[in-house]
């Protein structure tokens, strides 16, 4: 599996946004970085789709603008004005050359979804590796409108219930990219965000 974070040398911040290669050429999600469609273009001279794990700014501010560049189709939870297919819970999406399905997993985001595969969880915000509040098992804020722990938490065990024993790779919409025991990260972060402790100080 070719996977690139795009957005990895952001001096703004992004989102991570994920370029796979393969046979469906597919950005999981586009970021916010300004130069994201040259560095696209560094490795690919097209993009089949762009899957769009919630639309919240920091993951969605250059999309038009990679839209705009390849004319890809849009994927996304919801009705959103640039996406061209609606995405729901437990449908099967190509990503690159491996089958993913769509986990709707709110509580970050009301339209947020995760994409789960046999090798690899692209979390987008609900689950993080780490992200300078918790190492090794974190999770998406929920301290603004429209955020819900509780949903949030649902969502973090839905993933754990559908995860398959043969996920080895996280990548998250912040910090890094995780390789190993995926479903102890999830586990980690779900004990942390049921604590119900704010994630930040005040």
């Amino acid at each position: 599996m070719d996977v690139r974070n795009v957005t990895d040398d952001a001096d703004v911040f992004t989102a991570n946004a994920y370029l796979v290669d393969g046979e469906v050429v597919t950005l999981v999600d586009a970021g916010a970085m300004e130069g994201v469609v040259d560095v696209i273009r560094e490795h690919v001279d097209h993009i089949d789709q762009v899957v769009v794990t919630h639309s919240h700014s920091d993951h969605i501010d250059r999309l038009d603008a990679v839209l705009d560049a390849f004319d890809p189709d849009c994927y996304a939870y919801g009705t959103h004005p640039w996406q061209t297919h609606a995405l729901d819970d437990g449908d099967s999406l190509q990503i690159g050359d491996d089958e993913y399905e769509v986990v709707y997993t709110p509580g970050h985001a009301d339209d947020h979804i995760s994409l789960l595969g046999s090798a690899a969880l692209f979390s987008g915000d609900v689950v993080v590796y780490n992200d300078g509040a918790f190492d090794d098992g974190s999770f998406g804020r929920t301290d603004y409108p429209g955020m819900s722990r509780e949903r949030l938490i649902e969502s973090i065990e839905t993933l754990l219930d559908r995860l398959p024993d043969t996920t080895e790779y996280l990548y998250a919409g912040h910090g890094d990219v995780f390789q190993g025991d995926v479903c102890a990260v999830l586990e980690r972060a779900l004990e942390r965000a049921r604590r119900r402790e704010p994630k930040y100080d005040e």
